[in-house]
Parts: structure tokens; C-alpha cells; sequence
């Protein structure tokens, strides 16, 4: 049992003052939030490459012009299909064997496997990203790293959402919703001053920022993995 939960009857107000609250103290959980952090770590580089593909690719040695630099967003793009169309399914695969093998009795974090893809791909593409743009090399070798930068941003997405819902149950939506509000905060700030960033490091320091900090925090689903049934019975929510 992961959330113990008053029985009484509550008015109105106070049931609603418990729903607004229920959000912040599942955050609080050391799940929730090193995932949220994932999550808004990854909100926040993407975004802050997006708004930046611009103004790489518009000058030597690319030039590109709008149209150009539009079809640049099938990097990533396809990225994200590949990993909807040929891993996303294996998660249920992963978690069925796993439940299997562990008699039959599943586990939340069966769901973290394959977020190991993600961890890895990550940080690789950033750095290849990176400094290739940063030596201005052929601009379909940043693309390619895109599109693992997709596949890898997919996957931590999917089986952080899908860990959170077999982890926290009926308080799924307030677990998501936590992580949502979070990761969009970050997502819309940290853009806003990573160009001035750029700008004083040069892209391939800059972007290696957000690398570095995907590295950092890399290991969390296998952490979580060997160990998260424990922080889940060790810090229960009461509301």
C-alpha cells in the first residue's frame, strides 16, 4: 500500500483543498521528483534547441533558408516515431516476462527497462549534437543525432508515465499532473536563457550543459529499478 488516505466524510471545500493539495505531496515523493526532474531536464534541452535550430543552420556553413531549416525537425520527429512504432510496444513485452519470472507478481518497476534506451541515447546525441554543430560539419550528421535524441526522449517519457501509474494507482493523474506542471515550468524558462548561454560558451560547451546534466541524473531508472519498491513503502503519502 503506497498512499494512506482518510476515510471521513469531507464537505465539499475540503475535498477539493485535498485534490489541489494531493499533487505537491506526491511530488514530494523521491520518485516523482527525480522523474519530474528528468522529465523538465528534458522539456527544457529540447526546447532550448528548437529555438536556437534557427539561428545554427541560417548562417555559413549551412545557410539553409526557412523551408530548409523546417524539414531539420524530421530528425527528431522521426525519432519519436521510430520509438512509438518498435519499442514502445516491447514495454508490455518487458513487464509480462519480468512479472513472469518474478512468479507472477508484477511490479511497477517493470516499466524501467527500457528507459535504459533513453539514458543512454540521450546524453550521446547532445554530445554529438553538440560539438558537431560547434565545428559546423555536415549538417546531416546533427540530424542523425536528433533522431536518436528522439527515440531516447520518447522512451524516457513513456515508461516514466507508464511507472507512474502502476506505481501510485488511483493517484496516477495527481502523480502526472505533478510532473507536468513541473517539467512545463522549466520547459518554458530555461529557453529563455540558454541562448545567452550560447552565445558566451558557444554551442558545443552550451548544449554540452544539458549533456552533462542528462549524464548526471542518467542513472535514476535503474536506480529506481532495484530499489524503488522500497522508497515507495518507505515514503508513503498520507493525505
Amino acid at each position: 500500500m503506497y498512499f494512506i488516505k482518510d476515510e471521513d466524510e469531507r464537505s465539499l471545500p475540503t475535498k477539493l483543498r485535498h485534490s489541489l493539495r494531493r499533487p505537491l505531496v506526491i511530488f514530494a515523493q523521491p520518485i516523482v521528483m527525480t522523474m519530474s526532474i528528468y522529465q523538465a531536464l528534458l522539456f527544457g534541452t529540447t526546447y532550448s534547441i528548437y529555438t536556437n535550430i534557427e539561428k545554427i543552420f541560417s548562417h555559413e556553413p549551412y545557410d539553409f533558408d526557412s523551408r530548409q531549416i523546417g524539414l531539420l525537425y524530421l530528425g527528431p520527429g522521426l525519432g519519436f516515431l521510430t520509438a512509438i512504432w518498435f519499442l514502445v510496444p516491447k514495454i508490455d513485452v518487458v513487464y509480462n516476462r519480468l512479472t513472469e519470472r518474478n512468479n507472477g507478481q508484477e511490479l511497477p518497476e517493470f516499466r524501467l527497462p527500457l528507459a535504459n534506451i533513453g539514458a543512454v541515447l540521450i546524453p550521446a546525441s547532445l554530445f554529438a549534437f553538440a560539438w558537431t554543430v560547434e565545428y559546423r560539419l555536415h549538417w546531416i550528421i546533427p540530424t542523425i543525432a536528433t533522431y536518436f535524441y528522439g527515440i531516447g526522449q520518447e522512451m524516457i517519457f513513456i515508461t516514466v508515465q507508464n511507472y507512474y501509474i502502476d506505481s501510485f494507482r488511483e493517484y496516477a493523474a495527481s502523480a502526472i499532473a505533478a510532473g507536468s506542471v513541473f517539467r512545463s515550468v522549466v520547459g518554458g524558462v530555461v529557453p529563455l536563457f540558454a541562448p545567452m548561454m550560447f552565445e558566451k560558451i558557444g554551442y558545443g560547451w552550451g548544449v554540452s550543459v544539458f549533456a552533462f546534466l542528462s549524464l548526471l541524473i542518467a542513472p535514476s531508472p535503474i536506480i529506481f529499478y532495484y530499489y524503488g519498491q522500497r522508497v515507495r513503502d518507505r515514503f508513503q503519502a498520507h493525505f
